[in-house]
């Protein structure tokens, strides 16, 4: 009887191994796939932020956050205590907490931005941390960037200034919030670059996950609302929703360039603006599509300009 449960599972295998798609999926390059995988994680990406921007209209967003993260843990729990205890030993314990803080306020603002803007436009804004990345990169990693690169940075940095419309008022509250995101976000991807040259993904990944958690408790806890049924399954979702996007995008640059995939990222522009239409009646204004459309050719130009500079053999 075993012998024949066998038999089955391993017909089945092979049907599945020879099946179109499958055969497709082995052929294609590379970067294909890395593509196809970043587009799956802009794809997520876009959802959970829509389903957080749904329950925010009454859950604070820290007791959002705070759920979210403790799904997170345990879906990443069993990796993360097979490394127990080594996923804890550092000697730059200063600047995963100060990479915490930074996740911490670059997560609260963002989100709150989420919940009382139209999504394709935060959306847009937060692809201002391109701008951000390049100029602490300079500043702090003394990275050297050509003429080029700072135009096509500078072309779609102008394209979030379409976005927001900024008057002689100032900024919109909110969309400020959302600049303020993604300079935090920026900062915390320059931390990454510097904890990386010593310590393991999974050291980093440790201690982001815990001590978000901790640091989202104490708020959620303050302002804790009791959510219903629909309200509890809509936050752990976010939370299966950010795996699935983190796993995702760690998958798109397995397989591909990241030079290559990496202007995929921005068809979270477009998924953003079909779920607000479809789900949030948001209508994106005319602004918020000329501004998206700078950053996307801003974007492209400059991952052009970094892959005929890598191509380019040093003399």
């Amino acid at each position: 009887m075993p012998d024949s449960v066998d038999s089955r599972r391993s017909l089945v295998a092979d049907r599945l191994e020879r099946s179109l798609p499958i055969q497709i999926w082995h052929k294609a390059p590379e970067n294909v796939k890395g593509c196809i995988w970043l587009v799956l994680a802009s794809l997520f990406f876009a959802v959970m932020t829509a389903a957080i921007k749904d329950v925010g209209q009454r859950i604070p967003v820290w007791e959002i956050l705070f759920i979210r993260q403790i799904c997170v843990i345990l879906i990443l729990g069993p990796q993360l205590f097979r490394s127990f205890p080594a996923g804890f030993k550092t000697e730059r314990l200063h600047l995963h907490g100060l990479r915490i803080g930074f996740s911490l306020l670059a997560m609260a603002a963002g989100f709150t931005a989420v919940i009382y803007m139209p999504l394709a436009q935060v959306t847009a804004i937060s692809f201002a941390r391109t701008l951000f990345i390049t100029l602490l990169a300079v500043l702090i990693l003394k990275e050297v960037v050509d003429l080029k690169r700072w135009g096509a940075t500078l072309f779609g940095f102008a394209g979030v200034l379409v976005v927001l419309q900024p008057s002689f008022d100032g900024i919109d509250f909110y969309a400020g919030l959302a600049m303020a995101s993604a300079v935090f976000v920026a900062a915390v991807m320059i931390l990454t670059r510097i904890l990386t040259k010593t310590e393991s993904p999974m050291t980093i990944m440790t201690y982001q996950s815990f001590g978000l958690t901790i640091a989202f408790a104490i708020p959620a806890i303050l302002f804790w609302e009791t959510p219903t049924y629909e309200e509890m399954a809509m936050m752990v979702l976010t939370g299966v929703l950010m795996s699935l996007a983190q796993y995702s995008n760690i998958k798109a640059y397995k397989h591909g360039e990241a030079s290559a995939v990496q202007p995929m990222e921005y068809t979270r522009l477009v998924f953003a603006g079909l779920i607000g239409v479809m789900f949030f009646q948001e209508m994106p204004s005319l602004w918020t599509i000329v501004g998206s459309i700078v950053i996307f050719v801003g974007a492209i130009y400059s991952v052009r300009e970094m892959r005929r500079n890598r191509a380019v053999p040093d003399e």
